[in-house]
């Protein structure tokens, strides 16, 4: 066998890595303040390439602080009621320049320093299934579960202290209500 993974006999070596099944009632569950959170992939089956969560947002629930990210995109693909993306003006602290209302099927695409913050402002729960890529924002979601109380709103200052140390940074420190 090379180190190329060929065997002496010309033909590629056929690797064995094992799937990550997680079954619908499993994976690990955090809570993100009102927030759950289900983890389905860490990175640590995927060298760190990919980290996915479902997210289950009861009613009227704001989300975290404006911010970008410089070292992962995001992705978010609603399964069930309404998502609301804000994307902040920069000339106007606390306005938003867009608001797009994702529902049932639609898919956001968050790329690296892109400016925004999301939030269910009905009156229904909302799931959403989220990647981030590369995987390591999956433990900014572990430590805000350790800095908030399960069920009761997650303090903006836990949120900005625990994206301080995710190279996420924030817009401004206006805090949003649930718009």
């Amino acid at each position: 066998m090379t180190s190329a993974g060929i065997g002496f006999d010309g033909f590629i070596k056929i690797p064995d890595r094992p799937l990550n099944f997680v079954p619908a009632k499993a994976g690990e569950v955090i809570h993100l303040g009102q927030i759950t959170c289900r983890i389905l992939e860490d990175g640590s089956r995927t060298d760190n390439r990919l980290g996915t969560v479902e997210l289950t947002l009861p009613p009227k629930t704001p989300g975290p602080p404006p911010h970008w990210h410089e070292m992962h995109d995001e992705t978010f693909y609603i399964t069930q009621g309404t998502i609301r993306f804000h994307v902040p003006d920069p000339s106007q602290p606390g306005k938003d320049k867009e608001v797009i209302d994702a529902h049932a099927g639609d898919y956001m695409t968050v790329p690296i320093r892109s400016p925004h913050t999301f939030s269910n402002p009905t009156d229904s729960e909302a799931k959403l299934f989220f990647t981030s890529t590369p995987a390591f924002y999956i433990n900014y979601f572990k430590l805000l579960s350790q800095m908030g109380d399960a069920g009761k709103p997650m303090p903006a200052e836990a949120n900005m202290q625990a994206m301080a140390l995710y190279a996420t940074t924030l817009v401004d420190k206006q805090p949003r209500k649930n718009e």
